[in-house]
């Protein structure tokens, strides 16, 4: 299987003055494409820092990321915000939507830091609006949704720049148990059309979906 992701040799330490804690330690990791791959660990396992180390919202101490064969290493805040913008779709536990802005304009907002011509934004976000079964709330704003339609709207938004890999950070860990069974088969859709799925959870019994489980404990891949 071609790698779309790799992490070779990452080690994450921050520095709190007298002290230094390792979040971290020479974690190496190949992620093939369209796999559905599930991190997991308890709180303070250091899976966090490794999402955002993967999704290029942190950068490591020591090591390297290469997404798509194109090593990070090394790249500006400006590069590296442009990359993950077109390569990385993110859903995260808190949804992270504006909260008084229409769905169609939430998944809109990603498009407007993309080469998509503007003529085009309004076309590609229904098309991911109505993938996720929410055409009929084009113009409800976010705050008048449930927790599984705002989830819902959060997918579409991470999908719409047609990423090579989506990155969910606890996506069910806001909901009840059947609205979280909703979004987990969202997921395994997408996956089925090849997409590259990294869920990031503690609950290892929602880590059984995947098709491969990593284990991280005091910051290193133990299984």
């Amino acid at each position: 299987m071609t790698p779309i992701l790799q992490a070779q040799n990452v080690s994450k330490i921050y520095d709190m003055g007298t002290t230094k804690i390792e979040a971290l330690l020479g974690v190496n990791i190949e992620i093939g494409k369209g796999e559905f791959v599930a991190i997991v660990g308890k709180s303070g396992s250091g899976k966090s820092t490794l999402m955002h180390i993967l999704g290029l919202l942190d950068t490591p101490t020591e090591g390297e990321v290469i997404l798509n064969g194109i090593n990070t290493k090394g790249m500006s805040e400006k590069q590296l915000a442009q990359v993950r913008n077109n390569e990385i779709g993110f859903v995260f536990q808190s949804f992270n939507l504006l909260q008084r802005t229409t769905v169609l304009d939430n998944v809109i907002l990603p498009l407007k830091y993309s080469t998509v011509p503007s003529s085009e934004w309004e076309r590609k976000a229904k098309e991911m609006i109505e993938i996720v079964g929410l055409q009929d709330r084009l113009k409800n704003k976010s705050n008048e949704l449930s927790g599984g339609q705002k989830q819902r709207v959060a997918i579409a938004r991470a999908m719409v720049n047609d990423p090579s890999m989506i990155l969910a950070d606890e996506p069910t860990g806001n909901l009840d148990t059947k609205t979280g069974e909703e979004i987990i088969k969202n997921f395994l859709k997408l996956n089925s059309q090849g997409k590259t799925i990294i869920l990031v959870t503690h609950d290892d019994e929602l880590a059984q979906i995947a098709q491969r489980k990593i284990v991280l404990k005091d910051g290193c891949i133990v299984k």
